[in-house]
């Protein structure tokens, strides 16, 4: 196995992926994104360009790829990072394609919420090459990174994983044995579901909510800001991962949550959700 990444596969070209892309050129990796959607691909190109603009990097700007087709992005890639929709099959069908196109030095990421690998990991050979790759979008506010094993991931492969995560400034959060939601966003399920229930079951008005965690954590966004901006399809399904992990009803979304999911009102990338947002202009 190489112990160096200089190239990097992002698979997945969304929020957050477009997001990790950007934070890998900036700091001197070659950039390979992928996405089979042209309209998201074209919108991750022009963030990322404008990052590195912002950040006066023109000179990365040639470091990063943009591709239609999955098997010309991951050619000689040293590192992928899956970062689709929060669904289980999706991302093994995925981690199957990487797995079949990638060099066999390759390590293969995913930037799952919520999903161990090791749920994931039947679908690759190279189980020792595994890993979960968790970010907090907005990455630049929030460098950190969960990290951890899957069943068979070798000490080799998290050393490399870890070495790249301070690489690209960011900070490895290390999870020493296997949960659901790892570190931080274990926590943040747990204020999450609590801010859900007080909603659904009228206790408060999400404005309260929002005020009442501001003040105490000193933090400029409330849960329901914060849901907004993740995009409640992937809220809701990251709550559904817990409720099917422990079949406790406390963990189960509310109804009304699904209904706003199934209306189409994913907050801010669709101009409404727990709140009402002006949708940027297109350039």
């Amino acid at each position: 196995m190489t112990t160096e990444i200089k190239k990097v596969g992002i698979v997945g070209a969304g929020f957050t992926g477009k997001q990790i892309a950007a934070q890998t050129a900036l700091n001197n990796f070659i950039v390979s994104v992928y996405d089979p959607n042209s309209t998201i691909l074209e919108n991750a190109e022009k963030y990322i360009k404008g990052v590195l603009k912002r950040n006066k990097r023109l000179d990365a700007i040639q470091n990063v790829l943009y591709y239609s087709e999955i098997v010309k992005a991951l050619k000689g890639v040293d590192l992928v990072v899956e970062a689709v929709p929060e669904n289980l099959e999706l991302k093994k069908k995925v981690f199957s394609q990487i797995d079949d196109i990638t060099p066999a030095h390759a390590i293969i990421g995913t930037n799952s919420s919520s999903y161990p690998v090791s749920k994931i990991e039947s679908a690759v050979n190279r189980k020792d090459k595994v890993l979960n790759l968790h970010f907090y979008p907005p990455i630049p506010t929030r460098p950190m990174v969960d990290i951890m094993r899957g069943s068979e991931t070798s000490d080799e492969t998290f050393e490399i994983g870890k070495n790249w995560i301070k690489n690209i400034g960011c900070e490895p959060i290390v999870v020493k044995k296997e949960c659901l939601g790892f570190v931080f966003n274990r926590i943040w399920h747990t204020a999450r579901k609590e801010a859900l229930n007080m909603w659904d079951k009228g206790y408060a008005d999400i404005e309260t909510i929002d005020t009442a965690w501001k003040i105490f954590t000193g933090m400029k966004m409330g849960p329901f800001v914060l849901m907004d901006g993740i995009g409640l399809d992937t809220v809701y399904a990251v709550q559904m991962s817990y409720f099917e992990e422990s079949r406790d009803p406390r963990d189960k979304p509310p109804d009304a949550l699904k209904q706003m999911v199934e209306k189409g009102d994913l907050g801010m990338k669709t101009g409404k959700g727990f709140y009402t947002w002006k949708k940027k202009k297109k350039s």
